[in-house]
């Protein structure tokens, strides 16, 4: 086992909605497991050497337990099949808690938006906020109602009055005028983003057409965008320590390159969404196609995530 993770036992599996369960996740001692805040994840060691991301939804404030919640994807790559193959008594590794999608606590107001099974690091914040007396609304979008996860816990919450849920498939009243919401960037007011890509390109999108400003927009992505590598070229890579240069061929990751040389940088998600693998740049321009970076980071192009991103540069010099 990995020296940063820490086994953890499956307490209780529920299914929250359709394709979609939570699982309880506690240590096997019993004793209190390391404190988390609003927004964080962990990283769940799986069988076959799988690493997935998910998002802690219970509250921060609760220390015997974690909980996630997975949607079985008909996409997937492997990682909600073997989550949902998991049962109850089994004893799965995790990472300490991470967060990459934090609160900001001095906000006036905070407007969070969930699509799908985003709803889980924003009903974190949602009970966070609550339990603070913090003004904010929560707006839960779902293709149905056997979709919406959490239901009875959310609609009787202490907050309930502050969400609204909106369906794809009901009457036109009740889904979601993004426009409306976001057509004013009031002084003071964040906004907090989770769901599938197009849902929140969407929403982000609408929110930079209103004025919001980039520093209000806050987001996490469950998965790296498509990505055409029909043209992608080669180029090397600089070991800025020792000066080796390591081709990196148009077929292959700077990570895989790096890897077949014996030089290892960590990773995770492998999709630029979780930032694990974030490794400084001296030398050369990135091409960024991560979703982890903010366009403004992106820019500085002092750093790059190596696990998707790629140089527009013959050279880069990595800070290894």
């Amino acid at each position: 086992m990995d020296a940063v993770t820490r086994p953890v036992r499956i307490a209780a599996k529920v299914v929250e909605a359709r394709d979609i369960c939570s699982f309880e996740l506690v240590a096997p001692d019993g004793d209190a497991l390391p404190p988390f805040s609003a927004g964080a994840h962990i990283d769940v060691h799986l069988p076959a050497g799988l690493v997935r991301q998910y998002s802690l939804c219970n509250n921060p404030t609760e220390t015997h337990r974690y909980q996630i919640a997975v949607l079985r994807d008909t996409n997937s790559r492997g990682g909600s099949v073997a989550m949902h193959a998991l049962e109850v008594g089994q004893t799965i590794n995790i990472s300490a808690p991470k967060n990459h999608f934090p609160l900001v606590y001095d906000a006036h107001h905070s407007v969070l938006l969930a699509g799908g099974i985003g709803i889980t690091p924003l009903l974190c914040m949602a009970e966070r906020l609550a339990s603070l007396g913090t003004s904010f609304e929560l707006h839960y979008c779902t293709r149905s109602a056997d979709r919406m996860a959490f239901s009875e816990r959310i609609l009787s919450s202490q907050f309930a009055g502050r969400v609204r849920v909106h369906y794809d498939d009901g009457p036109r009243p009740q889904k979601l005028d993004l426009a409306a919401l976001l057509d004013s960037a009031r002084s003071g007011v964040h906004l907090y983003v989770c769901g599938p890509t197009g849902f929140m390109n969407w929403a982000l999108e609408t929110a930079r057409a209103a004025g919001w400003p980039e520093e209000r927009l806050h987001r996490e992505y469950f998965a790296g965008a498509p990505i055409d590598t029909s043209g992608d070229g080669s180029f090397d890579v600089q070991i800025a320590s020792t000066g080796r240069l390591i081709r990196v061929d148009a077929d292959k990751t700077v990570i895989a390159a790096l890897c077949a040389h014996g030089i290892g940088v960590p990773t995770s998600c492998e999709q630029g969404v979780c930032g694990a693998c974030l490794t400084r740049v001296l030398e050369g321009t990135p091409e960024h196609r991560d979703m982890f970076l903010t366009a403004e980071e992106q820019a500085r192009g002092d750093q790059f995530t190596p696990c998707c991103s790629r140089s527009k540069s013959s050279k880069l010099v990595l800070d290894l």
